[in-house]
């Protein structure tokens, strides 16, 4: 990816706000209206207009996505993570690809790292799938974490209910892999696809026991040439690993294929194995139940997200926070009961 791309990325994106606050159209009916009939630039429109913090934008995004709600839920949502350079995009674009090829829409959130130092985000998958961005059928935004934790991007969840109401019926969230995204993504999506490496050393050192527990299929990638062996073996390893983790609730055991999007080879059962999980959960019960504890966590999450921001945005905290750093600099107070006494001073 060339800097000239993400830099037409990032201006891309520029140019998309600017157009939001100069179209006088830009209400929630015409917009929802929009993207129900498949408009992706409408589609990214809304996006942008639920990522601003500017107060007039959050109050049209929350009339937006009360729009766009009765016509969502009709997907499968998918998240996938892996290691850096196990090639989740070139994974991603490969099965997207096969799926448009059989009559599906998708819709890819590809979740960019921000520099903390920059507060920038490379924004470059675009430029990393350019046959599925070329493809009508799909649809893919790239946008930053913007420093919220566990690197997602904060609107993750209301981009996934207007892809929905796009009629976009498969959802694949891309993360950035560092730890904590992974529980994130967890709890947003209906199937959690880990992809991993092979020939990396020992197999069960790379990654946390935790992040396996969550897997519902893991793949190994980049299984062709010379590496088909390490995968095979690699397989049977991870294999053997996951029969000893307690059994889910659904009574799934998580399965482990082999792929190479480079051959196209071990897509399709990849597929196969995600469609199989879905199926499981529906006749288990089980899928519904984990949409609405879904639903309950976003409510939580909403909740802690508003009373940050209204903290933060007080005029009091905010004359009183340089005062209490400089004194927690200094040794005059600790930093447990400068948060204690700061916390007296909102009122919501």
């Amino acid at each position: 990816m060339s800097k000239e791309n993400s830099k037409n990325q990032a201006a891309k994106l520029a140019t998309e706000r600017i157009k939001i606050r100069r179209s006088a159209a830009s209400d929630a009916s015409s917009l929802i209206s929009k993207i129900k009939m498949g408009d992706r630039s409408a589609l990214g429109m809304a996006i942008t207009l639920l990522e601003s913090s500017k107060p007039q934008d959050k109050a049209l995004a929350d009339e937006l996505l009360q729009s766009a709600l009765p016509y969502s839920g009709n997907s499968i949502r998918i998240g996938i993570t892996g290691v850096p350079g196990v090639g989740k995009s070139t994974f991603i674009e490969t099965l997207g690809v096969k799926l448009i090829q059989n009559g599906k829409k998708l819709a890819v959130l590809a979740i960019d790292p921000s520099s903390q130092k920059s507060k920038g985000s490379i924004l470059g998958d675009k430029t990393r799938m350019e046959r599925l961005s070329a493809n009508e059928s799909a649809f893919i935004r790239p946008s930053p974490t913007s420093e919220a934790l566990g690197g997602v991007a904060r609107k993750t969840r209301e981009a996934i209910i207007l892809c929905e109401a796009a009629g976009y019926d498969i959802i694949l969230i891309e993360t950035v892999g560092v730890g904590q995204s992974e529980i994130a993504v967890k709890a947003m999506v209906d199937c959690f696809l880990l992809l991993m490496l092979a020939g990396a050393g020992d197999e069960l050192q790379g990654i946390k026991r935790g992040i396996m527990e969550m897997a519902d299929i893991l793949a190994i990638t980049k299984s062709d040439g010379e590496n088909i062996k390490a995968s095979n073996h690699a397989k049977s390893t991870y294999s053997g690993a996951l029969h000893l983790f307690p059994p889910t609730d659904s009574g799934w055991i998580p399965e482990v294929m082999t792929c190479s999007a480079y051959d196209e080879t071990g897509i399709d059962q990849i597929w196969a194995s995600i469609e199989k999980f879905v199926n499981h959960l529906k006749i288990k019960g089980f899928f519904d139940a984990q949409r609405h504890e879904q639903d309950v966590n976003w409510f939580r999450e909403t909740i802690q997200l508003n009373l940050l921001s209204d903290f933060y945005s007080s005029k009091a905290i905010k004359a009183a926070i340089p005062r209490f750093e400089e004194d927690i600099r200094s040794g005059k107070i600790t930093p447990f009961l400068a948060a204690k006494e700061i916390l007296t001073l909102f009122s919501p």
